[in-house]
């Protein structure tokens, strides 16, 4: 199992500072002992002290027990915020072999479903005809034991309250996972950027940032780019945040990114190639799916080209786009230019190519491939089409984007046995590329998604998970996170 543990050492070549596992001697996880069969230094008593006293003191006799206790009571006090709940209770159940080792976990498992400060505000902005429009704007600060809060902005009209708090806190694994010392929040609006015009989207983004400049900062809580937030957007963001606020910046660490990155999308890649290895296979000639045709989408399937990969379709809110010989660097310049023209849909790629399907078949998961990189609409890989794709040969489902394969859809995966790279573990990217400031050599970025997809893959072995990466990615973000706030106290 890799070491942990969080650096204080100035040495690091980064602006974040991480621990490296030569630091200090490979050890057991959950205790200080050397292996896993060691004598274990955790209290015993935790497991006599009641996890709830509301109604009458309720303790747990096992780690499974604790993880139902805690999903109830996430129940109990959200059951309206859907996915926060998928989030908290397939990670609970993922971190029940962590309770039974040490029970003092669960302790520290309840009091991290509560986020540190969850923002609610009016955005009100004038559109072109004049007409005074209303959204609601949030920002969830999730947690800051690891450091200052970090996580992106996403605007669309599927945002809510309940989704912010999930990705804040899936994200608060996810950071973790990067080993430097960062926070987790996420922000964002309901407004749809795709249907407005430049000058809309300017004074919407404008109003947005005049509320949320007063709890952000460069040393405090660092938005960065997400679905719907592009560098136009962040652009009109940090020119507000630049107005209002004299200071807008901290050291050489970049505020506010304002510059289209590849690397969120080249991570996901990454992943994919340190998977295959795994299966001594390479992503030479693998056939890919790509759901979705945003950045990130884009960035994969350039990556993928790279390594010689054979990208098969985008697809968006008008359908999909189907090329059977696959999109060679030419056909992907064309649709981003397409879908860099706000509000463009990919069905206009079909007037430039003379090979290409639209929406045929009618399902893109009735298209056989080998790898399906899903990167658009949140839980777009379900049940079904997890076993359209593995009657189809598929053989892997990473995720380049926030919580696109359901629960039931997680399940059937591990099922088939279809590998799986879920978004906590795939989506660092973004992160490692803020820790490093604006420079980040490729070689930096495949050592650090290296070194991730080891320390996950150790710790899903260890816990008698071999192969679950979300299991695993759960497990050592929420031991990074659970031991800072151990030393915190109760805050």
């Amino acid at each position: 199992a890799a070491a942990i543990a969080i650096s204080t050492s100035s040495t690091s070549p980064c602006h974040y500072r991480r621990m490296s596992s030569s630091q200090s001697p490979k050890k057991h996880l959950v205790t200080r002992e050397e292996g896993v069969h060691q004598t274990m230094q955790l209290s015993k008593s935790w497991r006599n002290k009641p996890l709830f006293r509301r109604q009458g003191d309720v303790r747990f006799k096992s780690g499974l027990e604790a993880s139902k206790l805690l999903i109830a009571e996430a129940n109990r006090r959200d059951s309206h915020e859907i996915e926060y709940i998928d989030s908290v209770s397939s990670t609970m159940e993922c971190l029940s072999p962590l309770f039974d080792r040490n029970p003092r976990y669960a302790f520290v498992a309840k009091q991290l479903m509560e986020p540190e400060r969850f923002i609610q505000f009016r955005v009100a902005w004038m559109d072109d005809v004049g007409v005074v429009r209303l959204n609601r704007g949030f920002r969830i600060q999730y947690s800051s034991s690891l450091g200052p809060y970090e996580g992106p902005l996403h605007l669309g009209p599927h945002v809510n309250g309940g989704l912010i708090k999930a990705f804040g806190f899936d994200n608060v694994f996810s950071n973790a996972l990067t080993g430097y010392d960062v926070g987790s929040s996420v922000g964002g609006s309901d407004f749809n950027p795709f249907d407005k015009s430049e000058a809309e989207v300017q004074r919407f983004c404008q109003s947005y940032m005049t509320e949320l400049a007063k709890y952000i900062g460069p040393d405090i809580d660092h938005p960065t780019m997400g679905m719907g937030v592009g560098k136009k957007e962040m652009g009109y963001l940090f020119g507000q945040y630049k107005r209002l606020n004299a200071k807008s910046t901290s050291s050489s660490v970049p505020f506010m990114k304002k510059k289209d990155s590849q690397v969120a999308g080249e991570a996901v890649v990454l992943f994919a190639k340190e998977m295959l290895k795994d299966k001594n296979q390479s992503l030479m000639g693998k056939r890919c799916l790509i759901l979705g045709s945003g950045k990130n989408a884009r960035a994969v399937a350039s990556k993928l080209l790279e390594y010689g990969a054979v990208p098969l379709t985008f697809s968006d809110e008008s359908g999909h786009v189907y090329e059977p010989s696959g999109i060679d660097e030419s056909k992907l310049r064309t649709i981003s230019n397409i879908k860099m023209e706000r509000g463009a849909m990919l069905g206009r790629y079909v007037i430039s190519s003379t090979t290409a399907k639209f929406n045929e078949p009618g399902s893109v998961f009735d298209i056989p491939c080998d790898l399906c990189f899903p990167c658009g609409q949140i839980k777009c890989v379900d049940e079904e089409a997890v076993t359209k794709l593995a009657d189809n040969g598929c053989m892997g489902v990473i995720e380049g984007g926030h919580k696109n394969v359901t629960i039931e859809g997680r399940k059937a995966l591990k099922g088939r046995g279809v590998m799986y790279g879920p978004h906590i573990v795939t989506l660092t990217g973004a992160n490692i590329a803020h820790a490093h400031g604006n420079n980040l050599p490729i070689e930096t970025l495949e050592e650090d998604v290296r070194r991730i997809y080891n320390d996950v893959k150790d710790a899903a072995t260890e816990f008698n998970a071999r192969g679950d990466l979300f299991a695993g990615g759960s497990m050592v973000g929420f031991l990074r996170v659970a031991n800072a706030m151990l030393a915190h106290g109760a805050v």
